[in-house]
């Protein structure tokens, strides 16, 4: 089970550990935070209401969380000095594409939202996006799969500047997103409004992944990382838009949303948590067994033991992840599923890459496909280019009913003329891009690395 917090977190948890009765109580408190990711096991009676969001390691420190707790999805009690002016209502809700590569239907959409931004400072929320963008996308896979994602703001108008709880916990702010510190009387704990925000959300075309920028230079964020019933997205990570730290936070709970990583950090001295003796875990980044056992079964990241890892050392099972301190292993020591500032291990861009592609396609046709092309026609396709350092990109192939035309291979378009079609009769063209990317090595997530498009053509 998940703890409410680390003992980084309220003092009264620190206090627990001192003794025995207050010990017993700190247990109660983590097996009400819910259950753990994956398989681990089943809900506990008693669990809270409200949405389970993560809390963010301290500011000073490495540690990428400090564990989860149930916050309600509507914030907290916030003051409201009224609507907004005629000028305010104008500029709020408006929708704009900040980096397009393509359809939605084709990519992976990401609504930025801020938050204590008035109206004066919405270009100032507008340069925080695409800092904060730039952030991420300077963390590998995203370097090299930038060119996947759309990125959209919507400008949320509040009628104060900055959000509640900064400085202190005595500051109440009037914000369009209800965004607050010191949630659940913790500090760094980041919340938001969560009604409110989906309605800005679906102002924006098809969201996978949302970011809410709070106007503040405070250390915080969270990560609330429930699908959306309704509108669909992954999860929303909110985040200090002033602070250096957050667009790591920010990564580290992408992680959760669309790679579906377990947390690999653990707890020392919290009771229940000093070893793990539950079922194998469905995560693909923890697991109860060690690297021969692993790989003699072929089991989750087995082809990977042994291989130098982005973030340091080489992949094995290195003891401790999923909160447990033992029980459990992880695939690298520090890779950003435990410290801030860390890359991605290699199972860990594995997973990110297949969450990628849950959204976003190899190809995307340009030309209609719901007409016959003729002679006059050109089939045409959006193939989105890779920006890794190796320079490599995706194959491209083109199909006349099911025979490859070797002479088009890496093209994007290519004229039905030029086809050599000699008789009347209907053809079946299409193209298809695969991504062969090294950094995927189980076929099941290779599968989904391939897309095609295809149209009717004929003389």
């Amino acid at each position: 089970m998940r703890p409410a917090r680390h003992p980084s977190g309220r003092p009264a948890v620190r206090a627990a550990l001192r003794g025995a009765v207050a010990a017993a109580c700190a247990t109660a408190v983590l097996l009400a935070a819910g259950p753990a990711r994956g398989a681990d096991a089943p809900p506990k009676p008693g669990v809270g209401t409200g949405v389970e969001v993560e809390i963010p390691g301290p500011e000073h420190g490495g540690d990428a969380g400090s564990g989860h707790t149930r916050v309600p999805a509507a914030g907290a009690a916030a003051k409201s000095a009224g609507g907004l002016s005629a000028a305010e209502r104008e500029a709020d809700g408006e929708v704009t594409k900040m980096i397009d590569n393509g359809s939605t239907a084709d990519r992976l959409d990401v609504v930025v939202i801020g938050d204590g931004y008035t109206a004066a400072e919405l270009e100032r929320f507008h340069a925080d996006a695409r800092q904060k963008w730039d952030e991420v996308t300077a963390v590998e896979p995203y370097t090299t799969y930038r060119n996947l994602f759309n990125v959209w703001t919507v400008d949320a108008v509040s009628r104060e500047s900055g959000v509640s709880g900064d400085p202190d916990p005595a500051t109440v702010r009037d914000t369009a997103l209800g965004s607050y510190f010191w949630c659940e009387e913790i500090e760094r704990l980041l919340c938001i409004d969560q009604p409110k925000v989906d309605a800005y959300v679906a102002k924006a075309p098809a969201a996978d992944l949302v970011i809410v920028l709070a106007n503040s230079t405070k250390y915080g964020g969270a990560g609330y990382n429930e699908r959306s019933a309704t509108l669909g997205y992954e999860g929303i990570s909110t985040a200090s838009a002033g602070h250096a730290k957050s667009g790591q936070v920010a990564i580290h709970e992408t992680g959760h949303s669309l790679g579906k990583l377990a947390d690999e950090y653990f707890y020392v001295g919290v009771p229940g948590y000093e070893k793990y003796t539950g079922p194998e875990p469905g995560d693909s980044n923890t697991s109860t067994l060690a690297a021969d056992p692993m790989a003699g079964q072929r089991a989750k990241w087995y082809r990977w033991l042994g291989e130098p890892s982005p973030d340091g050392g080489t992949v094995g099972t290195y003891e401790g992840g999923g909160y447990y301190v033992s029980g459990l292993y992880r695939p690298t020591d520090n890779s950003i599923m435990r410290v801030l500032g860390k890359p991605f291990n290699l199972p860990g861009v594995e997973a990110m890459i297949g969450g990628f592609y849950q959204h976003a396609k190899t190809v995307a046709p340009l030309t209609p496909t719901d007409r016959t092309l003729r002679a006059r026609h050109t089939a045409r396709a959006a193939v989105p280019k890779l920006a890794g350092a190796d320079g490599r990109q995706l194959v491209v192939k083109w199909y006349l009913d099911g025979r490859e035309l070797k002479r088009f291979e890496g093209r994007t378009e290519v004229a039905v003329a030029d086809l050599w079609l000699f008789d009347f009769r209907t053809h079946r063209l299409s193209v298809t891009a695969e991504d062969r990317t090294p950094s995927v090595r189980d076929p099941r997530i290779a599968r989904t690395l391939r897309s095609t498009a295809q149209w009717t053509v004929r003389l």
